[in-house]
C-alpha cells in the first residue's frame, strides 16, 4: 500500500468537503434507483409452488404465515453440496435476529434452498440460527425465479 497524503487539518477539511459532495450525491442517485426499482411492475405468481419444511409440505401461500408480504432469500445450498454457501451464511447469522422486526410490519422472511431438508436443517443447527427455512427440491421455483440454471441453460449461455 502507498503511504497516505499527510495534509494540514484546513486541507483535510476541504477534502472532506469535496467528499462528502459526491458521497450526497451518490446516496441521491441509489435512492432514485431505489425508486425505480419500487416501480417495476408486478408478475402475478399462477404457478402452485411446493416446499418441504419443518411443518411439512408447504405452498408459497403457506409461507406468507397470514402476512402481507414475504421476503424470500435465496440461500445457495445446491443438493450435492455438504455446506451453504459462505456469504449467504453471513447474511443469515444478521438476518436471524431481525425476523422480529420484519414481522412487526407484516413480512414474514423465508430462506429457500434446492438441498434436501435434512442437510437445510442439520446446516441451521450447527450455526444456532432459528429462522424458517425450506427446501424448493428439484421444483421449478428456484429456475423460474432465476436464481438456479440447468447445466443445459448453462452450456447454451442462457442464463437471465
Amino acid at each position: 500500500m502507498d503511504k497516505p497524503n499527510v495534509a494540514t487539518r484546513e486541507a483535510w477539511l476541504e477534502a472532506r468537503k469535496a467528499l462528502l459532495a459526491k458521497e450526497k450525491a451518490f446516496t441521491e442517485a441509489r435512492d432514485r434507483l431505489s425508486a425505480a426499482r419500487r416501480e417495476l411492475p408486478w408478475v402475478k405468481v399462477d404457478k402452485a409452488y411446493s416446499f418441504e419444511g419443518p411443518k411439512g409440505r408447504e405452498s408459497l401461500a403457506d409461507l406468507f404465515e397470514g402476512r402481507s408480504q414475504l421476503l424470500a432469500y435465496h440461500f445457495m445450498f445446491a443438493p450435492e453440496w455438504n455446506d451453504g454457501c459462505k456469504s449467504c451464511s453471513f447474511w443469515m447469522d444478521n438476518f436471524d435476529n431481525a425476523i422480529v422486526h420484519l414481522n412487526q410490519r407484516d413480512v414474514s422472511f423465508v430462506a429457500v434452498s434446492r438441498a434436501p431438508l435434512e442437510k437445510l436443517e442439520a446446516f441451521k443447527k450447527r450455526l444456532g440460527w432459528h429462522f424458517k427455512w425450506v427446501s424448493s427440491g428439484e421444483g421449478p421455483f428456484n429456475y423460474d425465479f432465476h436464481v438456479s440454471f440447468s447445466e443445459a441453460d448453462k452450456a447454451k449461455g442462457e442464463i437471465e
